[in-house]
């Protein structure tokens, strides 16, 4: 293909600490984080408008001016659908390009620019009161209890050092098989804490490592604990998180939980 002079951004590897807040201002979905660092999908994918700068906390990112490939809004699209033959329109918000599919499903596909990677907090939730309440009808209805969640993301991959619900929290750090097979997650583990859910067998382990670690460096933490499944391969979340401690320099108390495959309590211990 050939190449022409247009603005493109530029990421300085030495500047950039793998926080994730460009993949998710990324309208196109040109940027991902590749062992720990900022980079570039694709040349064609990236339109040079440079939206993801005013989001690196670290300055990072900056356009020039280069010969590249030419930004290619069809590859775009067929990028960012999960049906690109299927898509029928693409609109354009302030978060990034919404693709609505023509398929026999009739839904929504999305990508890096979705609202939904956006930093929320939430307000206290309601206390829990009982869970089986007389229906109008004088039937047994069952009655949702509240969700203890207090922010949106809660990948670990997603969420930026600099995240506001991280300073003065208490952490929990959970394998996300976790909340499946333990019954009582929310009220035993989640009530007022700061979330981080993460697959050490799936995702890159070493940006666990260096996540973590400039987590605990730039928050002030009361407590952190980490719950894990009994499986072997879930022990790298709680080994990446005591490293991350010891690199960080952070002295807050640490408690290791393990989950049975059968929703048991097998362990705790602090470490």
């Amino acid at each position: 293909m050939a190449k022409v002079l247009r603005d493109i951004i530029e990421i300085d590897e030495a500047l950039c600490d793998g926080c994730g807040e460009c993949i998710s201002a990324c309208a196109e979905g040109a940027l991902e984080i590749v062992d720990g660092k900022a980079r570039l999908k694709g040349e064609i994918l990236c339109d040079g408008a440079g939206a993801c700068i005013g989001h690196c906390p670290t300055g990072a990112l900056k356009v020039i001016k280069r010969e590249s490939e030419a930004y290619d809004e069809v590859a775009v699209q067929q990028h960012l659908g999960t049906a690109p033959q299927n898509v029928a329109s693409v609109s354009r918000t302030p978060a990034g390009p919404i693709l609505t599919t023509a398929g026999a499903g009739g839904g929504m596909g999305h990508g890096h620019g979705c609202p939904g990677s956006a930093l929320r907090q939430f307000g206290p939730r309601p206390a829990a009161s009982s869970a089986i309440e007389p229906a109008a009808d004088n039937s047994a209805a069952l009655r949702e209890r509240p969700s203890r969640l207090a922010q949106w993301p809660v990948q670990l991959m997603l969420i930026p050092p600099h995240a506001p619900f991280l300073q003065d929290a208490n952490l929990l750090i959970t394998a996300d098989c976790v909340p499946f097979a333990f019954a009582d997650f929310h009220d035993r583990f989640l009530r007022e804490r700061a979330l981080l859910v993460g697959c050490p067998k799936l995702d890159d382990l070493q940006h666990y490592l260096e996540k973590l670690t400039a987590i605990f460096r730039q928050n002030h933490l009361h407590a952190v604990e980490v719950v894990k499944m009994e499986v072997p391969c879930c022990s790298g979340i709680a080994q990446a998180a005591v490293m991350a401690r010891r690199e960080a320099g952070s002295s807050f108390p640490m408690t290791i939980t393990t989950i049975g495959v059968q929703g048991e309590i097998l362990e705790t211990c602090r470490v």
